[in-house]
């Protein structure tokens, strides 16, 4: 009965009849060695639904061979445990709790499972070769280790650049030949005699690393929890190191949902460890920890976006790759639940949108078995990183990517922005944040486990000369990297915090070379083509005006930084020329030295540039058409409309540790005037910007676990009412449209401008007061006079709490506001008491003149006066109507 429910089931999917067992999957041609699927589970619902998704992939990617849950338990679990029937199963004892030592490291039951699987199974006596997975992924398409390249000797392993523990003490400490230890994991396949000679080592040293808790720092493992979390990671590196096994490194065989794959390649397998987004629909498999959805009649994961709305959602083919592969994702987890649901006698699902999705030939064709390309298949030799190569046959450099922040709330939601960027747009190779914080600032600071670090002493305080100059920690970091770290990469990008990567930044694609550098344009560097040149390196005429994103080979960055920190030293001491017209500073404060550090340590070793303008772009610039720029640089305020972001503002504000704390919103998309190219491009990339920082953000909180955000504090939404507000600062024809290839001035270009503002506003208040004063001069009536004095005063109060509208949120900004506001009714009010002590005497010498006048002339005085009177009485009267109707309309204009 079972069974027929579950084929009519697997027809109303759509999914056609899965022939063979667990086991055997239907196959065009027989594999010529036998192979063995493994991964490892304990008994919780947590592991279950990710067991169903797992499996179900496995038939539907057809993979050859049997498969085996290694299924850690303890007695007391095993007798309440409900999913015995999920996948075919050895049980294993659980080691979460360490029987000799007592410490809690569930981790361990990976390892330790695969030795007794080894001891205990007879299919490990009837095998060629064995894959390794993890219970959450969802496999693609078969994975044949031989196809894969795998050897004898020579596993295949994916990629796992964070086990910065292979390059440092780490390695040295746990492993004799630290040399060859790989950083590895995720994937694994490898020959079974491997496999005998590696797991007890596997074993042993994921325990040795575990209790070496002195080196669970995340600059010595990578971890960003510093809680030894991965200790059975490098108990794999470390062990394989011992036995002298070298893997066949591929970074292209498997993805995590959410990045972007690289063109030409064909990810096999998804590995769905981290949070991934479409929209406003999210996935995380932490959400799900207790969740008994295997169990649950009926119930799905969230369904995600359709592949329409993918469609309509993003125009660039590889990011909508990325997203396809995000819904293939959870949409197989869902397949696989509700074929389970079928098959423990749930009632048949009510039809519904998603589940006519899932029989589509749409689904059907987008989950259809994948199977590698030649650009998945290239691998690292040794070494060497090989990506896509533009000469076949020729492997391409590695990279590491590198950054300088300081220990400030400043550089933390920068570097948040940052690391994200990295992740998603393609970038190969590796990334390090250099740290910059004294001893005091670390003890408080909370950013430990923001990025791959390197800890590096602060030389903000200059230790010999006292100079308060924080940018001299970029070339100082890089310097202290070079000297504490064994780098094994061949070029070096580096990039500044306050950058957003859109793609990757590569020395192939680029032409960087040995000796030949790239960077982008620093026109207003006009340094280098005067006197300063001429004073602080030997070779002026080699002086590149460049910096921001720098390219550069590693034996030129060995020779350089050293240059650069000194030249950085000699320009900051040469205060005799700072002028704007030798630096190009309009602050003439020395605050670009080390720029110009830079451009004169390259001159020295006569490091001539590639300079190319098609690499960096800042919001609020107009792009060039057809030029897919890699990195946004948000160093200058930009705005959309009456929208604005400028980094400055958010400088003491701790958006990352504060949960869900965001930047304001930029304007949606849709609402953009479209009747100039070149505006709607331009907010079209600052729009990107601002999105890709909140949603860098936005991970970063739920990667924290933060509470529900309908649940936050009265004091929370307060905050947000107040980032809010400041969406409504700026005008929109202060927007000046300028060309990318604009000479650049600085950040202070931006609040030059908001002075310029606020101090056209604080006289336009003074302007309205002194109008409204004109108009109680003309009033002879007391009573109207007065009427209009207090109209008058109380515009004046409305023009300068207007006056503050454009400001910015700052303190000092705010304060300087509320003094001009201050002084402009206080000039109304005394101008106001000064013209009726006027009217008064003004009124009284009339008066007298008048009765005098009358005396002496009798009747036709008489009718002389009251014609006078009359006269006066209508200007009055009238300039009081006007008056008001003037003010009435300022009000309207700028509430408009």
């Amino acid at each position: 009965m079972e069974k027929c429910l579950l084929f009519l089931v697997v027809l109303v999917l759509g999914l056609g009849p899965i022939t063979g067992g667990w086991g055997q999957s239907e196959r065009v041609q027989e594999a010529p060695w036998r192979i063995h699927t493994l991964f490892s589970v304990e008994c919780q619902n947590y592991f279950d639904w990710q067991t169903v998704g797992l499996m179900h992939s496995f038939k539907k990617a057809r993979q050859p061979g049997p498969i085996t849950r290694l299924l850690s338990c303890t007695e007391e679990e095993k007798g309440s445990y409900r999913g015995m029937e999920l996948a075919p199963t050895l049980e294993v004892p659980s080691m979460s709790r360490h029987p000799r030592t007592g410490d809690w490291y569930p981790a361990i039951n990976k390892p330790a499972g695969i030795v007794h699987w080894l001891n205990h199974s007879k299919d490990s006596q009837n095998v060629d070769w064995v894959v390794i997975l993890d219970a959450d992924m969802i496999i693609r398409g078969p994975i044949i280790p031989w196809e894969l390249g795998a050897e004898k000797g020579r596993p295949v392993a994916a990629y796992y650049g964070y086990l910065i523990g292979c390059d440092n003490i780490l390695a040295q400490l746990h492993t004799k030949h630290p040399e060859i230890c790989d950083k590895v994991g995720g994937l694994l396949a490898m020959h079974i005699d491997d496999l005998r000679a590696l797991a007890p080592m596997w074993l042993s040293k994921t325990e040795e690393v575990r209790e070496d808790r002195a080196h669970w720092m995340t600059n010595i493992t990578g971890d960003i929890y510093s809680k030894g979390w991965i200790s059975e990671m490098y108990g794999y590196s470390f062990g394989a190191a011992e036995v002298g096994l070298r893997h066949k490194i591929n970074d292209n065989l498997m993805i995590y949902p959410g990045y972007i794959p690289r063109e030409g390649v064909e990810p096999i397998l998804m590995h769905y460890g981290l949070p991934f987004h479409i929209g406003n629909w999210s996935f995380s498999k932490l959400d799900h920890h207790e969740d008994d959805i295997v169990y649950d009649c009926g119930r799905l994961f969230p369904e995600p976006p359709y592949p329409r709305e993918i469609k309509a959602l993003e125009a660039d083919p590889n990011r909508r790759r990325a997203l396809f592969l995000n819904i293939e994702c959870i949409n197989t987890l869902n397949e696989g639940l509700l074929l389970q649901h079928a098959t423990h006698g749930c009632p048949k699902p009510k039809w519904s949108k998603y589940l006519s999705l899932l029989r589509s030939k749409t689904f059907a064709d987008l989950t259809r078995p994948k199977f590698p390309t030649p650009d998945t298949l290239r691998t690292k030799e040794d070494e060497l990183q090989q990506q896509v190569s533009d000469e076949p046959g020729k492997p391409h450099p590695k990279i590491h990517t590198v950054f300088s922040t300081e220990c400030t709330p400043y550089f933390d939601w920068q570097t948040v922005g940052l690391i994200h960027s990295f992740h998603t747009s393609g970038q190969p190779g590796n990334i390090t944040r250099l740290l910059s914080c004294t001893d005091e600032e670390l003890k408080n600071y909370k950013g430990r486990d923001l990025a791959p670090t390197h800890y590096v002493p602060s030389m903000s305080l200059h230790p010999l000369t006292g100079d308060w100059y924080p940018a001299i920690n970029k070339p100082a970091a890089v310097l202290h990297w070079l000297n504490h770290v064994n780098v094994d990469a061949e070029f070096i990008v580096i990039l500044d915090a306050d950058m957003i990567m859109r793609g990757p930044i590569t020395p192939w694609e680029f032409n960087a070379a040995l000796g030949r550098p790239v960077s982008t344009p620093y026109d207003y560097l006009i340094g280098c083509h005067n006197e300063l040149a001429k004073l602080h390196t030997r070779n002026p005429e080699a002086c590149d005006k460049v910096g921001g994103v720098i390219i550069m080979h590693i034996d030129d960055l060995r020779k350089f930084a050293l240059l650069w920190l000194h030249k950085t030293e000699e320009v900051r001491a040469d205060t005799a020329h700072y002028a704007k017209n030798i630096t190009g500073d309009i602050y003439e404060s020395g605050w670009i030295s080390e720029m110009y550090g830079y451009s004169f340590g390259a001159a020295e070793l006569n490091l001539r540039h590639i300079i190319n303008g098609e690499i960096l772009i800042y919001p609020g610039y107009v792009p060039q058409p057809g030029v897919k720029y890699r990195v946004f640089h948000y160093g200058l305020e930009f705005r959309v409309g009456n929208w604005s972001f400028d980094k400055a503002n958010w400088r003491t504000v701790d958006v990352v540790n504060k949960c869900w704390s965001k930047f304001p919103d930029p304007p949606d998309p849709s609402m953009l005037d479209r009747t100039d190219e070149n505006t709607l491009q331009r907010d079209l990339l600052s729009i990107e910007c601002a999105k890709t920082l909140n949603k860098a953000l936005l991970l970063h909180h739920e990667r924290r676990n933060c509470s529900d955000p309908t649940s936050l504090s009265t004091s929370n939404q307060e905050t947000s009412g107040e980032v809010t507000l400041s969406r409504k600062f700026g005008k929109i024809d202060t927007v000046h449209v300028v060309r990318s290839d604009t000479v650049l001035k600085n950040d202070s270009i931006e609040s030059s401008k908001d002075s310029k503002e606020s101090l056209d506003d604080s006289k336009e208040s003074l302007k309205d007061s002194k109008e409204s004063s004109e108009d109680s001069k003309e009033s002879f009536d007391a009573k109207e006079s007065s009427q209009d004095s207090k109209e008058s005063l109380d515009d004046s109060k409305e023009s300068s709490e207007d006056s503050q509208k454009p400001l910015k949120d700052s303190k000092e900004s705010s304060n300087d506001s509320k003094i001009s506001s201050l002084s402009a009714v206080t000039n109304q009010t005394f101008s106001s008491f000064r013209f009726w002590i006027v009217y008064l005497w003004i009124f009284g010498i009339l008066g007298f003149l008048a009765v005098m006048y009358t005396m002496l002339s009798g009747r036709r005085g008489h009718r002389k006066r009251g014609k006078n009177y009359k006269h006066n009485r209508r200007p009055s009267y009238s300039g009081y109507i006007d008056t008001n109707g003037h003010d009435r309309h300022l009000r309207n204009a700028e509430s408009s």
